[in-house]
């Protein structure tokens, strides 16, 4: 009613009001460090020592006969890590050699060894993670958070976007909106430059005339919008006006002159090879400063399906201070206690070898049985181990936990009931979850 009736924002005000959090939230945002392509959790977050009796050899039978993968046989040679794992904090969690600064965080962490996810390719298996479904058109994990809390920034984006490195394979998919309206998806921002291209105004308008401008435009919008009841109008009008505020907002978000030469030399600003990332990092804690609800850190690629060594050294060198960094930033503000943030990609990698040229270094293949990813802050349990994967990593033996019940527990924590957060679509209550999920209460609080 309120669509065919357009009345001023009535229409995405009213989905606001019918997305309140149900209970009382832990989490008031979330940061995802999102790392595409599939780190190697038997390299960096899952020791197995196991394998070092295999190695070089077939695994047996009997643990792989099942087993189907992206691009080896089962029958692959085994391949222990050579990386040396060290338990730290009273937790003692095991943490690869690899991850010093992120070691030294352990008792923040709630590690889930047991992840699992239906898709073993990047694309799906960044939609699965991102949307809850292999298939492009669903909203974002970012989207249906930004869709439940609403706008409490004033003059920056609800849900934001910061990439380095490679993209991920599915590209802006994995913070699109889908069905919701647009005025839900991600926005990107660079870290550098212009934060948003083209955000200024062109030469020779003041604020005065911009802001004459966008009243036109808007009574224009308007006036379509009362006669189509198009709730995309309504996201065109709401943009504008978002736009306009981050003119004068999003130069300040970058400008890092009042952050202490210690702040910056602990995520690695100005240094090589921590730089890119490190900036965004500490954007991503300006931004929930600032009120952003959710922001989405993107480092690719950690598809090592060669040169493992070499390629997953550098990324741990570029990723693992600036994230620590964050960590620990976060929790000297007071703002890791109602601060989600998680670790991970779309899937892990295998315990077994892939060598697909000659001319360059061993690797590991994707890997959906088994992997792990990391969440702190916001309600979790810290300095905990949540699941177990098997002596060989293949499978989770135990507190398995799926990527729907990932996305439930994110929602529960921030006051959703995952079952309860949906959008009506072509005659459906869709939700981020699916017809899947459970909340994983052993990750919290």
């Amino acid at each position: 009613m309120l669509r065919r009736a357009a009345a001023g924002f009535g229409w995405l005000a009213a989905q606001r009001l019918l997305a309140q959090p149900h209970f009382p939230a832990k989490a008031e945002r979330v940061i995802f460090l999102y790392m595409p392509g599939g780190p190697s959790q038997v390299d960096l977050l899952d020791p197995k020592p196991e394998l070092r009796k295999w190695h070089g050899q077939a695994l047996p039978a009997s643990a792989t006969k099942d087993l189907k993968l992206a691009f080896i046989k089962p029958t692959a040679r085994a391949m222990a890590s050579p990386r040396t794992f060290a338990r730290h904090g009273e937790s003692g969690i095991e943490v690869s050699d690899w991850l010093p600064h992120l070691a030294r965080q352990a008792d923040k962490m709630c590690l889930l060894r047991a992840m699992h996810t239906e898709a073993f390719n990047h694309d799906p298996g960044e939609m699965m993670l991102m949307s809850g479904h292999i298939q492009f058109g669903r909203p974002s994990l970012g989207s249906w958070v930004q869709y439940g809390l609403g706008e409490a920034a004033k003059n920056l984006p609800g849900f934001v976007v910061l990439t380095s490195g490679q993209a991920p394979s599915a590209g802006s998919n994995n913070w699109a909106s889908g069905f919701l309206p647009s005025s839900f998806q991600g926005t990107p921002f660079q870290s550098t430059g212009e934060p948003i291209p083209f955000l200024g105004s062109p030469s020779g308008y003041d604020r005065a005339l911009q802001r004459e401008r966008i009243d036109l435009v808007s009574a224009l919008n308007r006036h379509r919008l009362a006669a189509t009841g198009d709730a995309e109008i309504e996201s065109r009008i709401a943009s504008y006006e978002m736009a306009f505020r981050m003119q004068s907002a999003a130069p300040e978000l970058l400008d890092f002159s009042k952050e202490s030469a210690a702040t910056l030399a602990a995520y690695g600003v100005n240094q090589q090879p921590t730089h890119s990332y490190a900036v965004n990092c500490l954007l991503a804690r300006r931004m929930v400063e600032r009120g952003v609800h959710f922001v989405l850190v993107s480092h690719g690629s950690w598809d090592d399906h060669n040169d493992l060594e070499k390629n997953l050294q550098k990324n741990c060198l570029i990723t693992d201070q600036p994230a620590a960094a964050l960590l620990a930033d976060l929790a000297a503000r007071g703002l890791l206690d109602s601060t989600l943030v998680i670790w991970g990609g779309e899937f892990g990698r295998t315990p077994m070898v892939q060598h697909q040229r000659s001319d360059q270094g061993y690797g590991r293949d994707h890997h959906p049985n088994a992997f792990s990813m990391w969440m702190a802050g916001g309600g979790v349990r810290a300095g905990h181990l949540v699941g177990r994967s098997d002596d060989f990593g293949l499978q989770g033996v135990e507190d398995r936990v799926g990527v729907h019940d990932l996305q439930a527990t994110i929602l529960h924590l921030l006051g959703f009931d995952h079952l309860r957060l949906t959008y009506s679509h072509q005659g459906r209550n869709f939700r981020l979850t699916d017809v899947h999920g459970e909340v994983v209460k052993k990750v919290l609080v």
